[in-house]
């Protein structure tokens, strides 16, 4: 099994990890943007007027409503990425990183419209009457490409549990537990049993709860966050502007925030733009093709409005909250995670700006550091290290006050503790202190520092269960229609069965292989997908030219 997940690791690395992945994504979007004469901003109102049915017809073919394909689409990517995938960006690529997502968004806005687009115009009426579509269909049907239809069919099928099923449930039991003391068990249970009333009624009740779930969720965070951004309203400028200056210097090495540069920056922001709006991915373009209109160009007009909403609303109002409030490079009391926390040789002083250097160009991979993993023992009494020649590293920044404690409930640990490679070798310690954070903690502290003080973590583990919960319903969809392709409509109850209790049983599992499985699935879609709207760009100028001169004559 450990072989089989440092493999993953590996594709990962050189697929969705890799240096140039950003600037396919982005340049994909930008191509297009210039191609069709940036229709993100002149197709922008337009878009709207469709979403409110302005133009619909009552008998045109399709299972929802262009709100409520919007609206399912939007609860598969407005998840738990907005909350914790802002702060973790923030977190590795500083203020800048913020800046890319915006631009990953913008360029994205093209992407999503012409993804959708296709993948309406080339959709099947599945033998039980419903719609079925998404990137498979326009590779099979008008590129030939079946072979490629079925990788990214079955990508979508394993990006179903590992992106929107078994790490939604997750964190949602780990933040409900934290905050509430509920088992996960319970929540696992609870909501599985929610999730299933749910997604069994197929399209026409998932479109039904999206489509009330989303606008409410989105309402409760947004009161949480202006709470904060309203009484921090003086840093709000500072934030622009280090946004701004940030993607032209990088983030200072300062302080116990070391920064990034701005590469990392780059690299980060424009991750975490396609996670959290998935455009280019061709989830979205699944939840579209349901959509009730007999023209592909107005649906796609309609996702246009999905990074705008996604990205460029909710994901820079958080940004903003966290960024506002100050806790992104203060350090605060935490336990350690494992994967955050480094020992390395040496006795690194903070207030030392040669060792804060050395550490950035270490932290950054720059350069010739000569930084190196700890290798010894440490004599710990009473909780705290008495020897020295060694420096705890966590979260990016220089640890203080750590303490060693291990058992239910704790004691503080006396003894001689063993590292190896940087990593402490028993596994039973816990180690804690004072550190930066980031994820989801980052945002709940954030969320504190508002009109509602400590009551606005509350806001979070709430938006964090509604998020999560909504990305679980849009991805079942996602995942069924892609078992219908690959298998047929009678594959879909069984897959709805297991990704039920997938779902409840990711509650209280470890979700990592899975994660790592997904991460790699995703390329997998994303990357095949790419090339096929390429392939299409001159079919997809003409469609849009065909609308237009059809919209005209009708609208005369």
């Amino acid at each position: 099994m450990e072989a089989f997940h440092g493999f993953l690791s590996y594709l990962d690395s050189i697929l969705g990890g890799a240096w140039w992945f950003p600037y396919v994504l982005l340049g994909t979007g930008l191509f297009f943007t210039v191609y069709l004469k940036f229709p993100q901003v002149r197709y922008f109102k337009h878009a709207w007027k469709v979403v409110i049915g302005k133009y619909d017809k009552s008998d045109s073919p399709g299972d929802t409503t262009h709100f409520q394909a919007l609206t399912t689409a939007l609860s598969g990517t407005v998840g738990t990425g907005n909350i914790g995938g802002v702060a973790f960006a923030l977190f590795l690529g500083g203020p800048a990183a913020l800046f890319w997502m915006w631009a990953t968004a913008f360029f994205g806005m093209t992407t999503k419209f012409v993804e959708v687009t296709l993948s309406h115009k080339y959709r099947d009426k599945t033998p039980d009457g419903t719609m079925a579509g998404g990137p498979m269909y326009y590779m099979d049907k008008r590129l030939n490409m079946k072979w490629l239809a079925v990788a990214f069919a079955v990508a979508t099928v394993i990006s179903s549990f590992g992106t929107g099923n078994l790490p939604q449930s997750n964190s949602i039991a780990t933040s409900v537990e934290a905050t509430f003391g509920f088992e996960p068990i319970v929540v696992g249970s609870v909501l599985g049993i929610l999730l299933a009333l749910v997604i069994l009624g197929g399209i026409t009740r998932i479109a039904a709860v999206t489509s009330k779930i989303v606008p409410l969720m989105a309402l409760i965070y947004l009161v949480g966050a202006f709470a904060v951004i309203f009484a921090n309203i003086e840093n709000i400028g500072p934030a622009f502007v280090s946004i701004f200056s940030d993607v032209f210097t990088g983030s200072a090495a300062t302080g116990g925030f070391l920064g990034a540069t701005i590469a990392y920056a780059f690299n980060k922001g424009v991750n975490r733009g396609l996670f959290s709006n998935e455009a280019g991915q061709g989830s979205a373009p699944i939840a579209h093709a349901a959509a009730k209109t007999d023209e592909p160009v107005s649906e796609g007009m309609v996702s246009i409005l999905e990074p705008f909403i996604d990205t460029i609303i909710i994901c820079t109002i958080t940004g903003l909250v966290i960024l506002s409030s100050g806790v992104w490079k203060e350090k605060h009391l935490n336990t350690f995670d494992r994967s955050d926390m480094y020992i390395l040789a040496g006795d690194y002083v903070e207030s030392d700006a040669d060792d804060r250097k050395t550490l950035y160009n270490y932290i950054n991979n720059l350069g010739d550091h000569g930084v190196s993993q700890f290798t010894g023992d440490i004599q710990v009494v009473d909780g705290k290290a008495v020897n020295k020649g060694f420096t705890i590293f966590n979260a990016r920044s220089f640890a203080d006050n750590v303490v060693f404690t291990f058992g239910q409930p704790e004691d503080n640990y006396s003894g001689t503790l063993k590292v190896v490679d940087g990593n402490l070798v028993k596994q039973n310690i816990a180690v804690s202190g004072e550190s930066l954070i980031h994820s989801a903690s980052l945002t709940a502290l954030a969320f504190t520092k508002g009109f509602f003080g400590e009551s606005g973590k509350y806001i979070v583990s709430i938006g964090l269960l509604l998020f999560a919960f909504s990305t679980a319903i849009a991805w079942s969809y996602y995942g069924d229609r892609a078992m219908t392709y690959l298998f047929g409509p009678r594959s879909v109850m069984p897959y709805r069965v297991i990704y039920v209790a997938g779902f409840v049983w990711a509650a209280v599992s470890d979700t990592t292989l899975v994660w790592t499985l997904s991460a790699v699935a995703i390329v997998v879609m994303t990357l095949p997908n790419l090339f096929g709207i390429f392939l299409l760009r001159k079919e997809m100028k003409e469609s849009v030219a065909e609308y237009w001169d059809r919209f005209n004559k009708e609208n005369k």
